[in-house]
């Protein structure tokens, strides 16, 4: 068209196409009907091991799809996934969605860290491996740990190792009260009951260095570090002990193997969270004056919990375990020495 003929156009004979910022964008997602489910085994730099169907024989690689942003997924997440979830060398899958949760095992870097950290999600336990000697028991770490269970909706289950060493009657009298299942065990014996109270069950280990806890998986899991490679072949060198992996029992379940959990710093947990798992005390919490933190006289004179003990309804020992684990979460220094 020559130059002096522009003049004879209209906007009906001209395209302009939108900007990149103008054009509208759907808000329609797919709705991944062909998603399997699987259950997170495993992660490490943007890489989650998954097991199908929590099948220890179909395991796959996944990564997040891009429209889940930030969302966190950690080891024993219930999740959907799309893709190559043939398992083959070198495929990846991706994870649509993180079902709801059952249990959260939480924990801040310390009392006063506002961000909360999900350790390991949907486990039905967590079993505090403390040792009776060597190093000696550390009652205010079982304590956290007891606090964060309370919180986060899982029972603890306590387990005694090295009970060659040292009597462990000592240490389960200051925990008479709270009717936590317990373990005993020594280095030269098979652990009495652990393989049935694990069995079929989503179960989590927590414990400091040296106190048996790797002895006492390697008797669960007899291939545990066959099966550590295998979970954490995606990390490409990376030390395997320093992120949590779930191990699939002989008998049929999981433990989850949490080597970088040392402490439990409590900031997210309020001192109603750890009342609320004590039935007994619960209603009478409501009648707690406001902001009671339920440690009675001094801090608390107005607390309601005295009455329940007055009235019978619980034993004074119930409401003095409660009463440390509340102090605990508090920062207050309650860690008993006990005698070897």
């Amino acid at each position: 068209m020559a130059r002096n003929d522009w003049s004879k156009l209209d906007e009906s004979d001209v395209r302009v196409r939108p900007g990149k910022g103008t054009r509208p964008r759907s808000k329609r997602r797919p709705e991944h009907a062909d998603a399997v489910t699987a259950m997170v085994i495993g992660k490490d730099r943007g890489r989650w091991t998954c097991a199908i169907d929590a099948d220890p024989a179909q395991v796959i690689t996944a990564m997040r799809a891009r429209e889940m942003g930030r969302t966190p997924v950690v080891v024993g997440d219930r999740v959907g996934i799309v893709g190559d979830v043939s398992g083959k060398p070198d495929t990846l899958a991706r994870i649509i969605r993180v079902d709801e949760r059952t249990s959260s095992l939480l924990r801040t870097a310390d009392d006063t860290d506002p961000y909360e950290r999900l350790v390991v999600a949907n486990a039905e336990r967590l079993l505090i491996v403390t040792a009776l000697a060597d190093p000696p028991p550390r009652t205010g770490f079982i304590d956290r740990c007891l606090v964060a269970c309370y919180a986060g909706g899982v029972e603890p289950v306590l387990c005694l190792t090295k009970a060659d060493l040292a009597s462990p009657d000592e240490l389960l009298a200051g925990y008479a009260g709270l009717d936590i299942p317990v373990i005993v065990s020594r280095h030269d014996e098979q652990p009495e009951g652990l393989d049935e109270l694990l069995k079929d069950h989503l179960t989590a280990l927590v414990g400091h260095s040296g106190v048996g806890k790797s002895t006492l998986v390697n008797r669960l899991v007899p291939d545990a570090d066959l099966a550590v490679g295998v979970v954490s072949g995606v990390g490409k060198g990376r030390h395997t002990s320093v992120a949590a992996v779930a191990l699939p029992l002989p008998g049929g379940g999981w433990v989850i193997d949490t080597p970088g959990v040392r402490s439990f710093g409590l900031a997210h947990v309020t001192a109603d969270h750890i009342v609320d798992a004590f039935e007994e005390f619960a209603a009478a919490a409501e009648e707690c004056p406001s902001g009671c933190g339920h440690l009675g006289a001094p801090e608390d004179p107005g607390c309601a919990l005295d009455d329940v003990v007055t009235e019978g309804k619980a034993s004074p020992e119930r409401l003095a375990s409660l009463r440390r684990l509340l102090a605990s979460r508090g920062g207050h220094d309650v860690t008993r020495t006990t005698e070897s």
